[in-house]
This record gives structure tokens, C-alpha cells and sequence, in this order.
């Protein structure tokens, strides 16, 4: 063990003694949720915190909030980072901290991310001499709209130039008292369609004389699925969902088009030079069948996120801290998803390692998939969340001092 016993308890005091301020933080979050890009309140909240600790705050894509904190000796920089935005969903829940802004709602989590990092960052500018080089705190807007590359753009990753990075999602579908910690790709790649269908529009009892692209989507929607289970091999895995569709005004008009949405999801790497291009296929396949019957087709394709795969040495840091936090070895698994997460621009760059912490309990009705209105997490596993910032932060820093006695 790289700490010794008496401070790895002292950090675990320190955590429960903020136990109380840590919720209300998260509950305030909640009931105060704000868009991608819009997260103003949220992030003057961030900023004011920050600074009170004594770090200097700067602004970054609009409403992102970085600081860094310099430690006693020179050394890495690593990066801690969070979310913050919400989502344009009514809650549903019945609870005194429930959204107070209609039609927005943390139904993702990332009001316990902004909390949980918060305190960590109180518990380590206390610790500034166990820190052999820098901690960089990256509060970062839009995550749900691949809001990262804007912070990439505007150089978070530099000055002073980040060398590793490091997150935590709490996650409802892993039991709590549990943290999901797998090298290598643990969430998907995301690519975005819109796409509509042209044909002519008619009379409902006169079909022939019009050219019908409700029956087009109706034969796209079905003839795309083929590509995850007839072209890509069923160890690669591919996910081709439509979410949306609309045309037409009344029973008895056949609509001069159709619009189609959804999303292509992978967990290896994608695009055109890829041996499984899904993205590819999707559009041949949409063509193909549009020229079938008689349509023409527009799409337009949002390129969102890339795979997230954890770096293997990031990998082991993070799970000499959670053999700390979490006392039972069973509560070590492994966990990946094919949802996605725009972490990857920053792993993607330096070395990182993304986890997952359990936040699902059936009694306490925390089990809802994220993105529900009825979603919800089990506020007793946000101090195991601090306690993973705080602990593994400060054995990456000790890991460097130990390759440097070798």
C-alpha cells in the first residue's frame, strides 16, 4: 500500500465529516438543472466554491470552469473533470430537491459528478504536499451534445500541458457499494443521422399516382438492422436506433417526405477507414432502398463521439484507490456500455481511465435508467465517489515516485 493506514483513514474521516455539505451540493444541483452551454448559474456556484478554497478560476467554452491546484513539488498534471449539464426532460420524481425548472432535469448524474469533484477538490488542496505536480479540475458544459472538443479546442489539455486524465459516472444499472473499472473500450462511439425521404405526394386511395416515402422509411427502418447482424460480426458490437419520426398531415394525403432520426453506436473504432464502417453501410443501405421505391434521400451525419477506452496503467491507479474505498473484493467488476460519453476526446489525447460507480438501489428506487424522468441515484455512494477522485490522484502522483526509485 502506497499510503500509509493512518492517512488513508484521515482522508475517509475528512470525506464523512463533509458528508452533509456533499449531498445538499448535489440536491442543490438537482433542483437547479441547466442546458449544455447554458449552465450559468451552475457554473458561478463552481467558480465561487473554487475559489473560496483558494484556487484561481478561468472560464472555458462558455460556462466550463477550470482551476488548478500546484503541488508542493514539480511534476504530471493531472486532470480531474466532470460535467455539468442537465437535459431537456420533466422530472417525474416526487422529491423536495425536484427540478424547479420545467422541462430540464439532472437525469444523468452530473449533479453528483459536480458535487462529488467539488469536495475532492476540498480534500486535496489540503494535501498539496503529497501532490508531486498539479491537479487541474475541469467543470465542462454540454456533455450530452459532445460539448469536450470545445474545451479541447480552447487548450485544456494544455498550459500546464495535461499528461493524464481521469472520471467518474455514476451509474444506476450497477448495483451500489460496486465500481466498474475495465481497460480498454468500455463505451461506444457515436455517430448521429438525420435523414429525410422525398417522394410525391398524394391521395391515399389513389397510391399509384404518388410516390410514398412512408412506405420507404418503414422498409429503411427495418433494412438498416440487418448491418448489425448480417455485416459486422456479432463480437463487435452495433447499435442502429431510430428515435424519431414525423411526415405527413392527415390520415388520407400520402406527404411528399418523411423525416427520419437516430443514432449508430459501436464500441470499436469507426469511420471509413475501419474494416466495420456501420456508418457507411447505413447510408448505402438508406440509398439503396429510397432508389427502391422510387424516393430520394437527404442525410446528414453528426460525427459525436469516439469510442472511450481506458488506458491499462490508468486502469490499475484507479483500482489501487477503489481497493481502498471499497473494502469487499466483489465490489471491483467490470463494466462497459455501449452508450457514450465525450470523455473520449480527452482519453483519446492523454492516457485516462473512466469508471463507473454503482448508484442503483431497488428499495430506494434508484434503479431507473439515466435519461428517465424517474431517474435518481443512492446519495449514500457519493463519499465512495470523493474518496475515488481523492485516492486515486494521489497514488497516480506516488506510482510516478515509485518508477522514479526503480
Amino acid at each position: 500500500m502506497i499510503l500509509s493506514r493512518w492517512n488513508t483513514m484521515q482522508i475517509h474521516e475528512e470525506i464523512e465529516q463533509c458528508r452533509d455539505e456533499l449531498i445538499s451540493l448535489r440536491r442543490d444541483f438537482h433542483q437547479h438543472p441547466e442546458l449544455g452551454f447554458e449552465e450559468h448559474r451552475t457554473a458561478k456556484i463552481v467558480e465561487t466554491y473554487l475559489q473560496a478554497l483558494g484556487l484561481e478560476t478561468e472560464r472555458m467554452a462558455t460556462t466550463g470552469v477550470v482551476a488548478v491546484l500546484e503541488g508542493e513539488l514539480p511534476g504530471p498534471t493531472l486532470m480531474l473533470r466532470t460535467d455539468m449539464d442537465g437535459l431537456p426532460i420533466q422530472e417525474e420524481n416526487d422529491i423536495p430537491y425536484a427540478s424547479e425548472n420545467p422541462g430540464v432535469m439532472h437525469a444523468c448524474g452530473h449533479d453528483a459528478h459536480m458535487a462529488m469533484l467539488l469536495m475532492a477538490a476540498r480534500i486535496l488542496v489540503n494535501r498539496r504536499e503529497d501532490i508531486r505536480g498539479s491537479i487541474k479540475f475541469v467543470f465542462q458544459p454540454n456533455e450530452e451534445i459532445a460539448g469536450a472538443i470545445y474545451m479541447v479546442e480552447e487548450g485544456v489539455l494544455e498550459k500546464p500541458k495535461v499528461d493524464a486524465v481521469l472520471g467518474i459516472h455514476v451509474w444506476t444499472s450497477l448495483e451500489s457499494g460496486k465500481i466498474g473499472i475495465t481497460a480498454g473500450a468500455v463505451m461506444g462511439g457515436l455517430d448521429v443521422f438525420k435523414l429525410t425521404i422525398f417522394g410525391r405526394g398524394g391521395h391515399t386511395g389513389l397510391p399509384e399516382k404518388a410516390i410514398d416515402p412512408i412506405l420507404a422509411a418503414a422498409n429503411l427502418i427495418q433494412t438498416t438492422q440487418m448491418i448489425q447482424t448480417r455485416e459486422i460480426s456479432n463480437l463487435k458490437s452495433t447499435l442502429i436506433m431510430f428515435g424519431k419520426i414525423a411526415g405527413g398531415t392527415k390520415s388520407n394525403i400520402i406527404p411528399d417526405s418523411v423525416e427520419l432520426e437516430g443514432s449508430i453506436r459501436f464500441i470499436y473504432k469507426g469511420g471509413p477507414d475501419s474494416v466495420e464502417q456501420p456508418t457507411e453501410r447505413f447510408i448505402r443501405i438508406a440509398e439503396q432502398v429510397c432508389a427502391t421505391h422510387r424516393c430520394t434521400c437527404e442525410i446528414n451525419i453528426e460525427h459525436e463521439n469516439t469510442p472511450l477506452i481506458n488506458d491499462p496503467a490508468m486502469v490499475e491507479v484507479a483500482k489501487s484507490a477503489a481497493r481502498e474505498v471499497f473494502t469487499e473484493e466483489s465490489s471491483l467488476v467490470d463494466n462497459i456500455s455501449i452508450a457514450s460519453e465525450d470523455f473520449s476526446e480527452f482519453s483519446e489525447r492523454v492516457p485516462g481511465v473512466f469508471m463507473f460507480l454503482g448508484a442503483g438501489n431497488h428499495l430506494k428506487e434508484t434503479d431507473f435508467p439515466h435519461h428517465n424522468p424517474r431517474f435518481n441515484i443512492d446519495e449514500d455512494v457519493l463519499t465512495n465517489g470523493v474518496a475515488m477522485y481523492v485516492r486515486a490522484a494521489l497514488h497516480y502522483f506516488n506510482r510516478g515516485r515509485e518508477e522514479k526509485r526503480r
